[in-house]
């Protein structure tokens, strides 16, 4: 089973619940999609890392060859590609390693090389497996890192707790579209609630069955409550505003390990769920 676990915005706490999640279940792979900022391995702090390169396919242009057709700019729909001073250009940020431009040649005047984008780590937290994508600095799209984590997810063969990035962007969507079940971490305020909203309206577009946390809660926010019971949303937890955990979490602790009420507060939540728990 694949949880992934989303927030409309950062700083709700979805790395908080992913990783309490993972370390609560046995034999699970936590693997951490969001790529620009993987915080989960400051908590689980995982042991013989491994670390793998990610690259991507950019165009490369034999100028020998080339009759300056410009079928290759003519074909590429990212605009990834210009004809500038009797050669072809390309741009590297949005180019999305498509292939099409070397079919499009008539010449074969274009091949392909690798590009690093960033990588993916492996190591191990007790029974938990745990897998990180880290994007280059600069890098405009971490979908391909995102696809690499998985991957490696998917080749552990368990329960699979998925951290996706924040909001509802294409790179979330990438982590979302094999999950089996979303689990919806909301913060109530307004501005939390907005973002939600946007989150919850993508996983049903993908007809994921969905769940929510709603965390740093210190009264009902009636908002948030109204939706949630208006679209069927069960609230599977509700975590308070705690000073305590909020050391806990400054500390790199990790909650489910430290506290043995959150301990089977999670445990109970990965059996609403359907996932693996102790």
């Amino acid at each position: 089973m694949k949880i992934a676990v989303l927030s409309g915005k950062g700083g709700v706490g979805k790395t908080m619940v992913a990783v309490n999640l993972a370390a609560i279940a046995q034999q699970v792979a936590y693997v951490d999609c969001d790529v620009e900022e993987p915080n989960g391995r400051l908590f689980l702090k995982p042991e013989g890392v491994a670390r793998e390169s990610v690259c991507t396919l950019l165009p490369e242009f034999d100028a020998s060859k080339c009759t300056g057709c410009r079928r290759c700019v003519e074909f590429c729909r990212f605009n990834a590609l210009v004809y500038i001073k009797e050669k072809p250009l390309v741009f590297p940020e949005v180019c999305h390693a498509c292939g099409g431009c070397q079919l499009a040649c008539p010449e074969g005047a274009v091949c392909e090389k690798e590009r690093p984008v960033g990588c993916v780590e492996r190591g191990q937290h007790g029974s938990v497996r745990v897998i990180t994508g880290i994007l280059n600095a600069g890098e405009a799209s971490g979908v391909p890192v995102i696809k690499a984590a998985l991957r490696a997810g998917d080749a552990h063969g368990g329960l699979e707790i998925i951290d996706c990035p924040p909001g509802s962007a294409c790179s979330v969507m990438e982590s979302v579209a094999s999950a089996d079940y979303c689990l919806l971490v909301a913060e109530p305020t307004a501005f939390g609630f907005h973002n939600f909203q946007m989150v919850y309206e993508l996983a049903s577009l993908l007809g994921k069955p969905c769940g929510v946390v709603i965390n740093k809660m210190d009264a009902p926010y009636d908002p948030l409550e109204r939706f949630c019971e208006t679209n069927g949303l069960p609230i599977l937890l509700r975590i308070p505003y705690s000073r305590q955990l909020a050391r806990l979490a400054a500390n790199g602790e990790i909650i489910a390990e430290k506290d043995m009420e959150y301990a089977g507060q999670f445990n109970r939540l990965l059996e609403k769920i359907g996932g693996v728990r102790r």
